[in-house]
């Protein structure tokens, strides 16, 4: 078999990269992927219930970027969608990012204005001269009573290490507010894919210069499939076997549970509610029909996730000395002129969805100047 590009993995990066390469390029392109299906942890699916399920957890369309949802618009419609998420404090749901109602809910109070609210924060802040990790970003936004409601043990579930040990941009990428803006998501485009992602993914990899492999790793084919460019999208150090050690990564596990709604209604009062507290064990409860936009429905199907150390790679942990050892693999991605590299995995960094689409436009386009021309 030969081809002019191989793409390792049928996610985002993947099939962006082989979709562009195929449609702009007219290169002939095989796309493999180990799993049995394509859209990597985007595929989405009908369970025997008929309701539209996340398999890999909720997945939720946000941006800012108009270059992105160009991009995907030619493959896929959008139903809008405003993610809202509530969290389990002291006994009662309160908006999570916080606001205005959440300081209300929580200390008995009765603000009503931003500058209320800022002035509240200001008294609980604790100055800190140079911001490190989530711990410091935290206290220094909301102070310390705050971050150990809301804060401090989800993290350390979700991470399964403390605030203090993590790089401050886990829980900076989580706004403090003073209004009562209750959306989780301040993107100007907030949407779903109005099929689903896996029937998105399929279009984007419905060309005839592409062919798909599943169930079928890297290493069956490698040094079988003659091809000039390879485009890998799994986790670099794995590439490179392992060879500098195993960069850290953080897993998930779902538990599924269906409820009759013979209401059609919902189940949750909100698409997610949180759980803080290290007395339980999960992180979050997801209602999907909130999110897929499927009411009335007679059931609905809510996941409740559990933070694992071992299983599939889904979170890099950010700290320094993980960067450090990446930045050693990535040495190494650097001097191969005939492999592209790009993708969360590939790159080790904690992105969105839409990051990674944009990552691989301009991967594509700084590979077709490059090496393609």
């Amino acid at each position: 078999m030969s081809y002019d590009v191989l793409v390792v993995g049928a996610g985002y990066a993947g099939a962006i990269m082989a979709e562009r390469l195929a449609s702009q390029r007219g290169m002939r392109v095989l796309v493999v992927d180990r799993r049995p299906h394509i859209a990597g942890n985007a595929y989405d699916y009908l369970d025997e219930h008929g309701v539209r399920v996340h398999a890999y957890g909720p997945h939720i369309f946000h941006t800012k970027s108009q270059r992105v949802v160009d991009y995907l618009s030619r493959f896929t419609g959008w139903t809008p969608y405003e993610h809202r998420v509530v969290a389990e404090v002291d006994g009662q749901h309160v908006p999570v990012p916080i606001n205005r109602t959440t300081i209300n809910a929580l200390y008995g109070l009765s603000l009503q204005t931003d500058d209320d609210v800022e002035a509240f924060y200001a008294v609980r802040r604790e100055p800190i001269e140079h911001i490190r990790t989530s711990e410091d970003t935290v206290v220094a936004k909301v102070g310390r009573d705050l971050y150990e409601k809301l804060f401090r043990g989800y993290t350390r579930k979700q991470w399964d290490r403390d605030p203090s040990e993590l790089h401050a941009s886990v829980c900076g990428r989580i706004p403090v507010r003073t209004n009562t803006d209750d959306c989780y998501f301040a993107d100007w485009h907030q949407a779903m894919p109005s099929e689903g992602y896996t029937a998105m993914f399929e279009r984007i990899l419905d060309h005839p210069n592409i062919d798909v492999a599943l169930s079928t790793s890297f290493e069956e084919v490698c040094d079988d499939v003659d091809h000039t460019h390879l485009v890998y999208t799994g986790p670099i150090d794995g590439y490179f076997g392992y060879c500098f050690g195993r960069l850290p990564y953080r897993s998930l596990e779902w538990e599924l549970r269906t409820e009759p709604t013979p209401d059609g209604g919902f189940v949750l009062p909100a698409g997610s509610i949180n759980y803080p507290s290290e007395d339980v064990p999960h992180t979050r409860v997801t209602e999907f029909r909130r999110l897929t936009g499927q009411a009335p429905h007679p059931s609905s199907t809510l996941a409740i996730e559990f933070p694992r150390s071992e299983g599939d790679p889904y979170y890099p942990i950010p700290r320094d000395d993980t960067r450090a050892l990446y930045r050693r693999y990535e040495a190494l991605a650097n001097d191969l002129e005939d492999v592209t590299f790009v993708g969360r995995l590939a790159r080790y960094q904690y992105l969105n969805m839409d990051q990674v689409v944009g990552q691989a436009l301009s991967a594509f386009a700084k590979l077709s100047s490059r090496v393609l021309v």
